[in-house]
């Protein structure tokens, strides 16, 4: 990236924005906005929902004095801005690779992370936390968290509000709303804010209103109720923001946030507020990017592309997981009316967006609500219908109690189709996808699947939708492979395993994602007159302990090989199955570690892992020698 020039040379610190004019803030906004776009193009990354808090982020860190006071970002896409801001424009070069600059909040990278993000809806809660202890603790300093309105949809957050208002402490909360989230944001909350953001001269009445109504004489019990009443009444015709001042907060705004004067004069208001106070801040996503603002939801998150026209620089060369699930849906759809869609605020990404358009009224898009959107699933199943919930792997882990006792203690047919099972690159931690086999395979009732290829993924669906109980299909992000070259056998009704390859020295039994990895190094391994049985397992659970205990009773050594923890994962299943039927083996489970796993190409961490070719062949050699 070229050298860091202008104003923002000067930006070593927050401290530094203090110091600037406004004339001189100004144009410092469009030369970040100038920096990220010229920096995401190379890196990837968020691009859209940092566009947007440009002017909002500069005035929070003029008025807040961070690290002292603490300013937690939800989900933090958006908080690039933020650390430009606080001396890692150095690092930007290095944005999401592997031992590089996270995309998200990270505490161990700067003491003005206060708190740790990566999911939605939770800033609130870890906001009003710190301002407790804060409390209890005796210090003075200010709470800020900033939430998008996509996020303030999560049931967490309207939690956290109602415990914020009863705790009635210093307490400030911001809404960036840019109409948006990843996709159009939906329900009763999205159509409140637009009647808001239609209106917004009505602040300057509330006080007017509330000043006449306080002058009513209040003359007996009676005519006191009717005062009240008619206050209440008023308000809720002229007072903006109503409903966040029934939970306790003072509302401020809305406020128009590329205004750096009214965003700073409404921050210094809120700062000499004393209790929780909820300002209401006015967006554009993407903005100072045509190709961005046009299509926020297409510039959320990026691969590298060229400015001048906006497009990705690398193109899939095969269809992506996602697409072959979106249209095998639509397809069976046509068959099976009973079938309808759900998704959590996100039908692009997991690949609804056709079935939205085709079956309307059999798609469901629940906001950022996962917890609600299985329960929602089972009481469609309940009924007769056969739900699809398409969810990422790390959003699932939101609604696990309902995964449990509402579906599969009631062994309701919900497909649950999760996204992003694996590493996911360089999001890191919180958005690997590496614990759906352990957190689900202990659970009753489901049946879990991963395809190798992008036609078992189709077979897979069709079986779902005959099996009389909860399933799971679980596949990677990015390009489906294509094993029909090689493997003939995608008939998967009797829940068998397939064996891809036949030898006598060692057994590898892969999964999903892995079973192009395990293919692929007996290849070479053969050239070292290793023969190795390849096993495509396809079903987590059940196992198809006929395949296993004969194919693994054949061999001296045996490796599982999967892309989730080790710890409650696919090979301790197997390991558990063998042990149980007393076949002892010279056995390795290939995994993760019991550890989070960082942000990186996917292609590093593998290595770095022992879990690509190399590192296979490599654990295959050292097995031998032992």
């Amino acid at each position: 990236m070229s050298n860091v020039n202008g104003l923002i040379s000067k930006i070593d610190s927050p401290a530094d924005l203090k110091k600037m004019s406004n004339n001189e803030l100004q144009e410092l906004g469009k030369e970040v906005r100038n920096f990220l776009i010229e920096s995401v193009s190379k890196t990837g990354g968020h691009l859209a929902s940092n566009l947007g808090v440009v002017e909002l982020t500069i005035a929070i860190h003029r008025v807040f004095n961070s690290p002292k006071d603490k300013i937690i970002w939800d989900v933090g896409h958006q908080a690039y801005v933020h650390k430009l801001f606080t001396g890692r424009k150095h690092l930007f070069h290095s944005l999401r690779k592997h031992k590089g600059m996270s995309g998200f909040p990270k505490r161990c990278e700067s003491e003005h992370d206060a708190f740790e993000t990566g999911h939605s809806s939770t800033s609130i809660s870890a906001g009003l936390g710190m301002a407790k202890a804060r409390d209890i603790l005796g210090e003075k300093h200010a709470v800020v968290s900033i939430i998008g309105d996509g996020a303030l949809t999560g049931g967490m957050a309207f939690e956290a509000l109602n415990h914020a208002g009863h705790a009635n402490t210093d307490f400030i909360v911001i809404l960036n709303d840019n109409e948006m989230s990843i996709s159009q944001n939906v329900g009763g909350l999205s159509k409140y804010l637009n009647r808001l953001r239609s209106d917004p001269a009505y602040f300057k009445v509330k006080n007017d209103v509330q000043n006449i109504l306080n002058k009513i004489p209040a003359v007996g019990k009676a005519m006191f109720k009717t005062a009240e009443k008619a206050k209440d009444s008023l308000k809720y015709f002229l007072v903006p923001g109503v409903i966040f001042e029934e939970l306790g907060f003072t509302y401020l705004g809305p406020v128009n946030g590329h205004d750096l004067k009214e965003l700073t004069i409404v921050l210094n208001r809120a700062k000499n507020i004393h209790g929780p106070v909820f300002i209401h801040v006015l967006t554009k996503k993407g903005k100072g990017y045509d190709f961005a603002e046009k299509n926020p939801d297409k510039f959320h998150g990026v691969n590298p592309f060229k400015i001048e026209t906006g497009k990705a620089i690398a193109a899939q060369s095969r269809e992506g997981y996602s697409s072959v699930f979106g249209k095998t849906l639509c397809n069976l759809a046509k068959e099976n009316e009973k079938i309808v869609g759900i998704t959590a605020a996100m039908p692009s990404g997991t690949g609804l967006s056709e079935f939205a358009s085709m079956y309307p009224e059999r798609f469901f898009d629940v906001g950022i609500a996962e917890q609600h959107a299985v329960t929602f699933a089972a009481g469609l199943a309940a009924k007769g219908l056969r739900p699809v919930f398409a969810v990422y792997s790390t959003f699932l882990q939101r609604a696990y109690d309902q995964i449990i006792h509402d579906v599969c203690l009631q062994n309701l047919p919900v497909l649950f189709s999760i996204d992003r099972g694996g590493l996911v690159g360089n999001d890191g931690e919180t958005h690997h996808g590496i614990f759906d086999f352990s957190f689900l395979s202990h659970v009753p009732n489901i049946v879990i699947m991963a395809p190798k290829d992008g036609k078992e993924l189709q077979a897979m669906m069709e079986f779902a939708f005959s099996h009389d109980g909860p399933s799971a299909i679980r596949y990677p992000r990015g390009e489906s492979d294509d094993f029909s070259e090689i493997s003939a056998n995608y008939q998967i009704e009797s829940l068998k395993a397939e064996t891809l390859l036949k030898g006598k020295d060692i057994c590898i039994f892969a999964i999903g994602n892995m079973v192009r990895t395990a293919y692929e190094a007996a290849i070479r391994l053969k050239k070292d007159n290793i023969n190795c049985t390849v096993v495509n397992a396809r079903f987590a659970k059940p196992l198809d302990e006929e395949s296993i205990l004969t194919e693994a009773s054949a061999c001296a050594h045996v490796i599982t090989l999967e892309d989730n923890l080790i710890k409650g994962g696919f090979g301790s299943q197997v390991l558990e199955l063998l042990n149980e039927k007393k076949i002892y083996r010279n056995f390795k489970l290939l995994g993760f570690p019991d550890q989070f796993i960082e942000h990186g190409d996917n292609e590093d961490l593998f290595k770095l892992y022992g879990l690509d070719v190399d590192g296979v062949v490599s654990h295959v050699h050292e097995m031998l020698e032992k």
